[in-house]
């Protein structure tokens, strides 16, 4: 058995100051080593989620917030349009309309083709046709509208066959409104549908001022063939601006800018946002229940830009883009349409996510307001001055020379199946 000495009495003792000195000694690293691990890992579970990578499908960019490495969601919406000395990737194109053809109709200034889109968080990649082409592969891609979604078909045709030919396999309506091309390379058709209202619709005419629209039930000339779609492009707007009766079933609703009938006077911004619902819901109800997947883009309204009078000299002359900064805000019809049409995806999305169906907006809004300089102008029309300037001259404020800034809308469309709809490249 050991012999337990009282402190005083121990074989050679040592003095209490000492080994108090030595205790310090020792606790010091127990002491350091508690705080490295109290300070490194949360203390609760709440505090560990805080320290997780944040990620979003459609992200580019990263940096550090707090603990927290995140990731932020590009924001293809917001940005400024900035000088490119790579200018555009195609310059003659034989699908273009012909009064979107600046080039070739004369237009001296080619400034408007030296500007890319910059996005303020994030980059927006040159397009690449051979990936878009690999990314639809065996599939069927359809742009419905007005002329606006006929604007952004040709360009995404002329961006294509910078690397791969098509051919035209269907050709039907005045105007040749109903198209459809096939891309042998890769099996992938496109076609476009006239349809300027999305729901069944009567235009203006000789004999009646303004168009009838009615609001329960979808435009079939386009619907007719929703089986057979794997991706649906849909651009409107323009034509809402218009003089218009409105029916829901058998019931006028109501009309817009209808001098002379005894119709109640409505705005045109519910009516817009009804016609996406009724859309939106023959979507779903059709193929919301179905094994093959349909990706539904809207692209938000694309404004106009005359100056004065549409037929007068001068009606959208302007050279190169507005900075954001000198327009930071839109005006306020062209927020509405684009708020209106946003407002309706949003709403889809949050009550289809277990759907076969999926929504989601290409919003070119801003970015089109701030280029005034990309539209053709009098140059909708071949050589409009070779007999001197004239002080009328027909205007086009509102479509988009061919190249010019419609490209950009599909760059982002490219962008958007990629990583919003979660495609593989």
């Amino acid at each position: 058995m050991d012999t337990i000495y009282p402190l005083k009495d121990q074989p050679h003792s040592i003095p209490l100051k000492k080994l108090l000195l030595w205790a310090l000694y020792a606790l010091l690293p127990i002491i350091t080593f508690y705080h490295l691990i109290a300070f490194s890992f949360p203390r609760s579970l709440s505090q560990s989620k805080q320290s997780l990578v944040i990620t979003t499908s459609s992200s580019t960019p990263s940096k550090e917030i707090g603990n927290a490495s995140v990731e932020i969601s590009c924001d293809y919406s917001n940005g400024n349009w900035i000088q490119d000395k790579l200018g555009p990737l195609y310059t003659k194109c034989n699908t273009v309309k012909e009064g979107q053809n600046c080039i070739t109709h004369g237009r001296l200034d080619n400034d408007y083709l030296y500007w890319r889109w910059k996005p303020n968080n994030c980059q927006l990649p040159r397009f690449d046709p051979k990936k878009f082409l690999q990314l639809f592969k065996n599939k069927n891609l359809a742009f419905v509208g007005d002329s606006l979604a006929r604007n952004q078909l040709e360009s995404l045709l002329c961006m294509l066959s910078t690397f791969s030919p098509h051919d035209l396999v269907f050709s039907h309506g005045e105007e040749n409104k109903f198209r459809k091309w096939h891309f042998p390379s890769h099996n992938v058709n496109i076609s476009i549908y006239w349809s300027p209202f999305l729901v069944k619709g009567v235009e203006k005419s000789d004999k009646t001022y303004y168009n009838t629209l009615y609001l329960d039930s979808v435009d079939e000339k386009w619907a007719k063939d929703l089986g057979q779609m794997d991706l649906v492009v849909f651009s409107i707007g323009h034509w809402y601006l218009h003089s218009a009766v409105y029916f829901y079933g058998d019931k006028v609703l109501g009309c817009h800018s209808c001098p002379g009938l005894n119709y109640t006077e409505v705005g045109f911004y519910d009516v817009y946002g009804k016609a996406f619902e009724t859309t939106f819901k023959t979507i779903l109800d059709r193929r919301g229940g179905g094994k093959d997947k349909l990706d539904v883009i809207v692209t938000t309204f694309s404004p106009a830009h005359f100056e004065g009078e549409w037929d007068k000299y001068g009606a959208c002359s302007k050279t190169k883009p507005y900075d954001a900064k000198e327009k930071e805000k839109l005006e306020w019809m062209d927020a509405e349409m684009r708020e209106t049409s946003i407002k309706q995806v949003n709403l889809l999305k949050k009550e289809v996510h277990e759907k076969n169906v999926r929504f989601e907006a290409v919003d070119v809004t801003k970015l089109a307001y701030l280029r005034p300089d990309g539209h053709p102008g009098p140059y909708m029309h071949p050589f409009p001055f070779a007999n001197g300037i004239q002080e009328r001259v027909q205007n086009d404020c509102v479509h988009w020379c061919l190249p010019g800034p419609i490209d950009t809308w599909n760059e982002i469309l490219m962008q958007v199946m990629i990583k919003k709809m979660d495609m593989i490249v």
